[in-house]
């Protein structure tokens, strides 16, 4: 039974097209009277469906599984179509044919209540805020605050100050909305120049004069650090930042960002020992060179069974061979930039040259 947005994340990574799928369901039913009056009704039933396509709404975190009956049901004809839409706290059964272990790790991973959303942050510039949660398992941009703030006038600043405090009051109400002072362990205020001081100094003058208790008694878990700008996009250098990560070493977020800045800086220095691209990566494992495997969780929902079970290979190889497993999500910054170099990097542990001659195959791989 997934209780939260998190284990929603989970189930979609877990089903599979020819999983099948048992849960409760409404299913519109046509009746026809004695008189040959005919009436719909809606009835609830539960159904199991061989999964065909399984989509996913990250904001709503909800899940619709569309398949085709194959146990009776009083309703609905073996062999029909119906769509299951799982939702959070509403149980469901899931059989496969095989239980891999990537499966049964993000099984264990979903069920570990350590592995929580426990950063939030705050990334604004002028006129631009986002509210985002940062969860082991994905980015989830809970607000965005847009307010146009006129320009200093030579000799009045009143109309900016006005504008700026507008902004800065439905920043803050955001953030008493979307975070949960008693899950999140820190929050991150970002912003290029003076914002993200500014900002600050105005949440605790009003938290004194509202004498708002939540945001007094949690002020030691703010945290304000330089970002380039204030879209979405810049929490990824956000979470690079040094004092950053060792606040928040004991989340895989950072964690992650971190496994991703090595691979670019062996890149850079000792080309030899970072590979990415299928093919490339797939050679240093057969030579026992894997230190750290940095794959993205999408490659693992792949339709193709064949394809999807040459990465599941590759993940217990390394880990046969002693090496690191990083599972990155898809629905992570740092996943997102994982995803450009095809989803499948790896930090050797000694050089390996001459593999140009696997460019070919990794390119239709990597496909």
């Amino acid at each position: 039974m997934p209780e939260e947005a998190e284990d929603m994340w989970h189930t979609y990574n877990l089903l599979q097209v020819g999983d099948s799928l048992r849960a409760s369901t409404i299913r519109k039913v046509q009746t026809e009277s004695t008189t040959g009056s005919v009436g719909s009704s809606r009835v609830r039933t539960t159904l199991t469906l061989s999964v065909e396509t399984i989509d996913f709404d990250s904001q709503a975190c909800k899940l619709r599984v569309k398949g085709t009956n194959i146990e009776e049901n009083q309703y609905v004809k073996m062999g029909a179509y119906h769509t299951i839409e799982l939702e959070l706290n509403r149980k469901f059964t899931l059989a496969k044919k095989c239980w891999d272990s990537v499966v049964l790790d993000r099984i264990e991973q979903a069920c570990d209540p350590v592995q929580r959303a426990d950063v939030a942050a705050v990334v604004m510039q002028e006129g631009l805020a986002n509210v985002v949660l940062v969860t082991p398992a994905m980015t989830l941009l809970r607000a965005k605050v847009e307010l146009t703030i006129p320009r200093k006038r030579k000799g009045s600043c009143t109309q900016h100050e006005k504008a700026l405090e507008r902004f800065y009051e439905a920043v803050m109400q955001a953030i008493l909305r979307h975070i949960n002072f008693e899950v999140v362990k820190c929050i991150l205020v970002a912003s290029p120049g003076f914002v993200k001081d500014q900002f600050f100094a105005y949440v605790f003058k009003e938290a004194v004069r509202q004498d708002n208790k939540v945001l007094l008694e949690n002020r030691p878990k703010f945290m304000l650090v330089h970002s380039s700008s204030g879209h979405k996009y810049s929490l990824k250098e956000i979470l690079c930042d040094p004092a950053v990560t060792s606040r928040l070493s004991d989340t895989k977020a950072a964690g992650e960002v971190k496994a991703l800045e090595d691979f670019y800086k062996m890149l850079q220095h000792e080309p030899d020992r970072a590979f990415y691209g299928i093919a490339h990566v797939e050679k240093a494992a057969d030579a026992l060179a894997i230190d750290t495997l940095l794959i993205s969780d999408k490659l693992f929902r792949h339709q193709d069974i064949q394809t999807r079970s040459r990465y599941v290979r590759l993940v217990d190889n390394v880990r046969d061979n002693g090496g690191n497993v990083r599972m990155f999500s898809s629905l992570h910054v740092s996943g997102e930039q994982l995803t450009q170099l095809s989803g499948v990097a790896a930090l050797l542990r000694f050089p390996i040259a001459d593999v140009s001659d696997g460019e070919d195959d990794s390119s239709s791989a990597e496909d």
